[in-house]
């Protein structure tokens, strides 16, 4: 099993790049979930933004005759 991970003496430099690897991508992922959740913030402001300028229909125009 220490054969396994010493990986014929270069062992250090092969988990290290895991190691490295793993750390970046988790990075990437926490980056990437908190740029989504920004964006949903940003769409739902917006959408109420537009949903205040938005005119309003007027019922009792409409039934007139």
């Amino acid at each position: 099993m220490s054969e396994f991970f010493s990986m014929g003496g270069y062992g250090s430099y092969i988990w290290g790049s895991y190691g490295v690897t793993a750390i970046a991508m988790i990075a990437l992922l926490i980056a990437t979930l908190r740029g989504l959740r920004a964006s949903r913030l940003e769409r739902e402001q917006l959408e109420a933004v537009l949903q205040s300028h938005r005119p309003r229909k007027n019922k009792k125009a409409d039934k007139a005759p």
